[in-house]
């Protein structure tokens, strides 16, 4: 797959936008862990033309984490072609990304991210004027719709194909239903089934395992799966899910495997030292506390869960890593537990 003259190889695997996330640090995890091109926290057009520090601190880009994507998001078409102009000038990213999709309030009730899906002329306005202010690649990401009663998407991908963009993300949910209830991945395939387009498709949506990102692919036949809350914790998810489509392994398995829980539980704690050198100890121990209580390392190891909210109460590396460390053996334990269960259920009568 191509956006534009950016070759992601076949059946690429792509780090959603998070906010408070996808910083410098995790980016280049996962695309160590095999991600195609990772995308930066959203950042807000207005804060960058004001030259706000903390909004422009979210351009930082190293050359190790390429290809590479910026988002962008507001709802004045001058101040997001300024907006765009600025990320060019500063990060230079491989392609530059449009949120039409974001659902929190904050965001969506002024009439940005999944807010613009209200106003379509507008949001195409804005397409067309960041497309036209930078001279590399644009894509968007965007919803379904405002609602169940307004499924606009497969009218909204031939026009946003039309200003410009040379890809489009869809997350198969409305601005409704924000991040509850079930994708509908029906709708991101029956755009991509659409003859009319010719820009690459990526679906986005409940991608959470290897078998989730087969499916996306052969089912549905889009170009490429974005992943996004699978990640929490979880950064390896694409190595996994890699495997599953019977790409290459990636390099980082080279030193153990990736399903190994020890190399897992170390891959946890390279995060946590990363995040603590860029920030210092107290804030990179905040920022990686979603990650350790979203991983699947620990779930369902007997009566864990006051070691579990020792881990997150750790206020220094060393604190943190002794406790990580005698959990060890309890994520050997219950990994070997469930993979005797696996094979008990799969073996004959």
């Amino acid at each position: 797959m191509k956006i534009g003259t950016i070759d992601l190889g076949p059946r690429p695997l792509l780090l959603a936008p998070m906010e408070d996330v996808t910083d410098v640090g995790f980016r280049l995890l996962c695309r160590r862990m095999g991600a195609a091109m990772v995308y930066s926290e959203f950042v807000a057009a207005d804060a960058l033309v004001r030259m706000v520090k903390p909004s422009l601190a979210k351009l930082h880009v190293v050359e190790e984490e390429r290809p590479v994507a910026i988002q962008i998001y507001g709802k004045d078409p001058v101040a997001m072609a300024d907006a765009a102009q600025i990320v060019v000038e500063q990060a230079r990213p491989d392609v530059l990304d449009i949120n039409f999709g974001c659902p929190v309030k904050r965001v969506a009730a002024k009439g940005a991210g999944a807010g613009l899906l209200q106003n379509v002329p507008l949001l195409l306005q804005i397409a067309r004027s960041v497309v036209e202010a930078v001279d590399i690649p644009v894509t968007a990401k965007t919803r379904l719709g405002w609602d169940c009663e307004h499924l606009i998407i497969p009218r909204l991908a031939r026009d946003l194909q039309e200003t410009g963009i040379q890809a489009l993300t869809i997350h198969g949910r409305t601005r409704s239903q924000m991040y509850t209830g079930r994708a509908d991945w029906s709708l991101i395939g029956q755009v991509k089934a659409d003859p009319a387009m010719r820009i690459p498709i990526i679906g986005n949506g409940d991608i959470t395992t290897p078998a989730a990102a087969r499916e996306a692919f052969e089912r549905y036949g889009v170009d490429a799966v974005m992943v996004g809350r699978a990640t929490f914790g979880r950064p390896w998810v694409f190595a996994e899910m890699r495997e599953a489509l019977g790409q290459p392994p990636v390099p980082a398995s080279a030193a153990a495997p990736i399903g190994d829980p020890d190399r897992q539980l170390d891959i946890l704690k390279q995060q946590v030292l990363e995040s603590v050198a860029r920030t210092g100890e107290k804030r990179g121990i905040l920022h990686i506390r979603r990650h350790l209580a979203a991983t699947p390392l620990f779930k369902g190891i007997p009566d864990f869960r006051q070691h579990r909210i020792a881990i997150l109460r750790a206020e220094t590396v060393a604190d943190l890593f002794r406790l990580l460390e005698e959990a060890r053996p309890l994520v050997h334990a219950q990994a070997a537990t469930a993979t005797q269960n696996e094979s008990e259920m799969g073996s004959p009568l």
